[in-house]
């Protein structure tokens, strides 16, 4: 169900499912909510009540490339705990599914808060194993799963595709764009649509076990 088209008698959920995503470029070939897509997407597997997303986050890692907007880590803490409290009077469960990296930490702190305030919050991230790190062939491969019209695959080409661990460092002292012109890191340009399914699939599945389970951290981050 989607909250924003309900009527208030329809909104009342034993779980509220929230996407959190971002507005930050994912190089030349992908749109700049494409993080916020696929959050939405994977929260609406569960099935349940499922939020207009929040769609700006902390990415101030991507902003010397236009149209990149980040809150950040403090403004979107703020916002999730403001959004929690808010929430949590008329639902008794409430979980934001992430779809940006750079949002973990302003989540594990608000969600913290919240659980330390009584209530039953949680979020959950997705763990991509062998993805690349950002506008490469992992998310352009979803991208032409969930919406293949938003994926211009003629612009798309190699970026930095070095070891994630190995940019870290840059990309802390001066953005994305010190280690990459583009914004890409991976290689989108073998991206298929069928291995973006998988790949969704197989977070909606993580994600659902990980609601089912129901056991958040000490940061009140929940997994499969």
């Amino acid at each position: 169900m989607n909250l924003a088209e309900s009527a208030w008698p329809e909104a009342a959920a034993d779980l509220l499912v929230v996407p959190v995503g971002s507005m930050e470029q994912h190089g030349p070939h992908l749109p700049l909510d494409t993080d916020t897509r696929i959050a939405t997407a994977v929260a609406a597997s569960l099935g349940r009540v499922v939020a207009p997303a929040i769609a700006y986050g902390a990415s101030g890692e991507h902003e010397q490339f236009p149209g990149t907007v980040s809150i950040g880590s403090e403004a979107l803490r703020l916002l999730l705990v403001e959004y929690g409290r808010s929430a949590c009077r008329w639902a008794p469960r409430i979980v934001f599914v992430n779809g940006h990296g750079g949002n973990a930490s302003a989540l594990a702190s608000a969600v913290k808060l919240l659980r330390y305030e009584g209530r039953d919050a949680a979020w959950w991230t997705p763990v991509i194993q062998d993805g690349d790190a950002h506008a490469g062939r992992t998310e352009t491969a979803m991208m032409l799963h969930l919406a293949p019209g938003s994926v211009r695959m003629g612009a798309a080409a190699p970026g930095n595709t070095a070891p994630a661990g190995d940019l870290w460092q840059a990309i802390r002292e001066g953005g994305v764009a010190a280690v990459s012109g583009s914004g890409v890191l991976g290689d989108p340009t073998a991206a298929t649509a069928e291995e973006g399914r998988r790949t969704v699939e197989t977070l909606c599945a993580e994600l659902q076990a990980a609601v089912d389970g129901w056991s958040p951290d000490g940061h009140g981050r929940i997994a499969a």
